[in-house]
């Protein structure tokens, strides 16, 4: 490869958790001299060199990037077709990464979780992305491919069957076992920290239209009380990663022009115990705030994991349909590295119309149906349709 030629792919924060894990996935998948050609990038040359050292990576191209060097950071964002972002909190080091890639017409993917930095980073960067052709894809892990590609699926069936979308969706998180990494706890951190400093964020945070500027869909359910469902005949509770996915939903709807309606209703629960409002068989999910940038689950850990969602559809009619995604490891490392990895081979060999597809961008509506596709075949998700509800778990596990 000359030095002249872009890459498809540079991942960078590689000497991080997650950017260890996606480069040890796309070598295994990829290998370092075929038809994806990838490169690593961060600010140290000699934490860079052991990544390569540790994953076998030979000649991979290594390119020094630092977050404070607009110039490296330029330079990094010419050299490929999509940045693989996976240095996070994106709150403190995700905003000069976006802006270089927006301005330069490059393609950008992360996996964050953070409301309020993706609503300041529309205001921010949405009008340059869309200009330049850059297709800046947030949320492209457990956070929140599963749920928007799974509300599309079920969408796109519903449509198929009953000639229109459902008004209302449930995702229902049947079960759900893995555990946070240092990073993840950095991320909540930032998050909390910029709501105490401003306080008027906690509107933002709170408000499921916080990523469609300019729109107000109908009020959606709080998510935040136990309550007792006879469509599912069980308790459900909050789930933690519902302010996030629930806002991306909404935003994929916007984008694409609303084809799920503009009387969408979208929530996220965990189901809880039958018996019981105050005892949860869904999430096992750990989150030990001690946890330091660099520390995560074991390998054994993250392959023990697993997850399985529920999204039940219905309208006024009683018409009623169950998309049920699932994954084979921990959401948080194990199926978010092989998921972010392949969205991002995904992307890079997309073909980009840059009078129309550049913006900020959720996963249903850069990538879509194609994606699904991929993510069965190489990352361990299973995307299914049920004409009832499930009334136990699907997985044999």
């Amino acid at each position: 490869m000359t030095t002249s030629e872009k890459l498809d792919i540079i991942i960078f924060g590689a000497t991080g958790f997650t950017g260890k894990l996606v480069s040890e996935y796309l070598k295994k998948q990829y290998g370092t001299s075929g038809d994806v050609r990838w490169g690593i990038a961060g600010r140290s040359h000699d934490k860079l060199q052991a990544v390569v050292e540790e994953f076998g990576l030979g000649d991979i191209p290594v390119v020094i990037a630092d977050i404070e060097d607009k110039a490296s950071l330029d330079a990094m964002a010419s050299r490929c077709k999509v940045v693989l972002n996976t240095a996070g909190p994106y709150t403190l080091y995700g905003s000069t990464v976006v802006e270089s890639c927006a301005r330069l017409g490059t393609d950008h993917m992360d996996l964050n979780g953070e409301p309020l930095w993706m609503h300041e980073a529309l205001t921010k960067y949405e009008e340059t992305a869309r200009k330049s052709g850059a297709r800046i894809v947030f949320s492209c892990g457990f956070d929140s491919i599963p749920s928007d590609l799974g509300v599309q699926l079920l969408q796109e069936q519903a449509q198929a069957k009953y000639g229109r979308p459902f008004s209302r969706v449930k995702c229902r998180v049947k079960k759900l076992v893995g555990e946070a990494s240092g990073g993840s706890v950095a991320s909540f951190g930032a998050t909390m920290k910029a709501m105490e400093a401003q306080p008027e964020l906690f509107a933002v945070f709170n408000n499921a239209f916080a990523l469609t500027p300019g729109f107000e869909g109908p009020k959606q359910p709080a998510g935040d009380k136990k309550i007792f469902e006879d469509d599912l005949n069980s308790w459900s509770g909050p789930f933690v990663m519902a302010a996030i996915n629930s806002k991306n939903v909404h935003r994929t709807n916007l984008v694409l022009g609303h084809p799920y309606g503009e009387d969408f209703v979208y929530d996220e629960m965990a189901m809880l115990n039958k018996d019981s409002s105050d005892t949860t068989e869904a999430v096992e999910f750990a989150f030990d705030m001690k946890l330091k940038p660099g520390d995560g689950p074991t390998r054994e850990k993250r392959e023990a994991g697993f997850y399985e969602l529920w999204f039940v559809g219905s309208n006024d009619e009683g018409d009623s349909l169950t998309a049920i995604v699932t994954g084979d490891e921990d959401a948080g490392y194990g199926s978010t590295c092989k998921i972010i990895s392949e969205a991002a081979v995904f992307l890079s060999k997309k073909p980009k119309d840059e009078d129309k597809d550049g913006g900020i961008l959720t996963p249903a509506s850069a990538m879509g149906p194609e994606l699904r596709t991929k993510l069965v075949e190489n990352a361990g998700l299973t995307f299914d349709i049920s004409e009832t509800i499930p009334t136990s778990s699907t997985l044999n596990r």
